[in-house]
């Protein structure tokens, strides 16, 4: 079959069709409506003639399009024309999801196949009033139960009808929670950013009003030890070396030496001075 007697014989079946016709389903409906012919449409020919299909409808002369949605191809109206439809079917769109149920939604999507006990571990709330309204909406569907915990509890998935609805073709097409969040995400902002580049091992020295006054490594010797003030005096002895620190201990030493030396002298004069004159 040529492609252009092709393209309108696809145009059909995807306008009368209740549900998204995939690229395959087309390929079989096809073959078996022309079984007499020799030739079979291939799945390249109806993939060709869709992207003609879409090329078509895609001017502005349409009202509507032909996109895949639900896992398959529909023909659906242009965003442009919403606020029109929308008085045709104004109950229809005014139907909204509760919170609840959007939450108890956006679960089930992200962690399908899940249990009504994890659900609710997540939400901290029973959920069996938002699982039932789900249910009647053909939004989630029960695909069986898991067998290896205790109950055997229902096992609840997404239905094709929810990506139909969402106008995504899998669950690979939900936005990803990283994408969500990140509008989220606050930035830190420094103040003048420049006076927290410190090489590691300098130390800042800081004034009593709180200003930065220089980096105690750009110092003098005897400023920097200074520059601490009394309890930053603690801080800045730390960056004495090991040899100060022992001298200091050696003068210590010393003094004490010293001191003793002159009270045993002062001791020896006074009893010198108790010794009769002969």
């Amino acid at each position: 079959m040529e492609i252009a007697n092709l393209i309108t014989h696809i145009e059909a079946l995807i306008f009368a069709s209740e549900k998204p016709l995939t690229a395959i389903e087309i390929v079989e409906l096809i073959n078996n409506a022309f079984g007499f012919m020799e030739d079979k449409v291939t799945l390249d020919q109806v993939e060709t003639s869709i992207d003609g299909i879409r090329e078509k409808y895609a001017a502005e002369f349409y009202p509507f399009e032909i996109r895949q949605s639900g896992g398959g191809w529909q023909f659906l109206t242009k965003k442009d024309y919403h606020k029109t439809i929308a008085q045709l079917n104004g109950e229809k769109f005014l139907k909204r999801l509760s919170t609840a149920a959007l939450e108890t939604l956006a679960i089930i999507a992200y962690k399908q196949p899940i249990t009504k006990g994890e659900i609710e571990a997540i939400r901290g709330v029973n959920t069996d009033y938002s699982i039932q309204k789900l249910l009647e909406k053909e939004l989630i569907v029960i695909t069986g139960r898991n067998e290896q915990m205790p109950g055997k509890p229902l096992v609840y998935n997404t239905s094709r009808h929810f990506m139909d609805y969402f106008g995504i073709n899998s669950a690979e097409d939900l936005p990803r929670i990283n994408e969500v969040l990140a509008s989220q995400i606050v930035e830190p902002t420094l103040v003048n950013a420049e006076h927290f580049d410190v090489e590691e091992g300098e130390v800042l020295a800081v004034s009593e009003d709180g200003e930065l006054v220089a980096k105690v490594g750009d110092l003098p010797a005897d400023e920097a030890v200074d520059a601490g003030g009394d309890e930053g005096g603690q801080a800045s002895g730390g960056l004495l070396s090991a040899d100060a620190e022992e001298a200091d201990n050696d003068d210590d030493a010393a003094d004490t030496g010293e001191t003793d030396n002159d009270d045993d002298a002062a001791a020896d004069t006074d009893h010198a001075d108790d010794t009769p004159i002969r």
